[in-house]
């Protein structure tokens, strides 16, 4: 069994703009030293014709996880995220996401969608979280679930952030 992510945030900015930030090297690496945890680092970005794929590395301090979730793991816990964005049409993007937690049962597979809306934009992301742990996977997954909540939150206001210039 899995639990959905389902996560929406709008911007004031235009959805090729955001695209544009989402895929640039400079940006994900300012990113994960704010956002990434131990260990955190661009592992590959590949631009494309129509967008680019990354994969990205966080960590996570044992100490600052769940004990449901530091049961499964020695150590620091180690997130490899892979994200690829493609424009479809002007102001219209797709992606996919993958999420692996070496070492442990759990994983995530996903899409995005940003698309201008308004004056501005907005970014859909639906992910379905798995832990194949019987009995306690879906405790584990709901735990999962909240955090990449959060992750997506703050990584969706440094964005903002950037976009305005403030981290630069």
């Amino acid at each position: 069994m899995s639990r959905q992510i389902d996560y929406r945030s709008s911007s004031q900015h235009s959805a090729d703009d955001v695209a544009a930030v989402m895929l640039d090297e400079e940006y994900l690496r300012a990113r994960l030293v704010q956002l990434g945890g131990p260990g955190a680092k661009v592992l590959a970005h590949e631009p494309t014709a129509d967008g680019g794929r990354y994969t990205i590395r966080h960590g996570v301090d044992q100490a600052a996880l769940p004990s449901i979730v530091s049961s499964l793991v020695s150590g620091n816990l180690v997130i490899q995220r892979t994200e690829s964005l493609r424009r479809e049409a002007p102001g219209r993007w797709a992606g996919d996401v993958d999420v692996q937690i070496p070492g442990t049962p759990a994983s995530a597979v996903g899409s995005l969608a940003l698309h201008d809306a308004g004056t501005g934009s907005e970014l859909l992301v639906r992910a379905d979280v798995t832990v194949k742990i019987p009995f306690l996977g879906g405790k584990i997954e709901a735990v999962i679930v909240d955090q990449v909540q959060q992750l997506l939150a703050a990584e969706t206001a440094f964005t903002l952030e950037w976009l305005a210039g403030k981290h630069r």
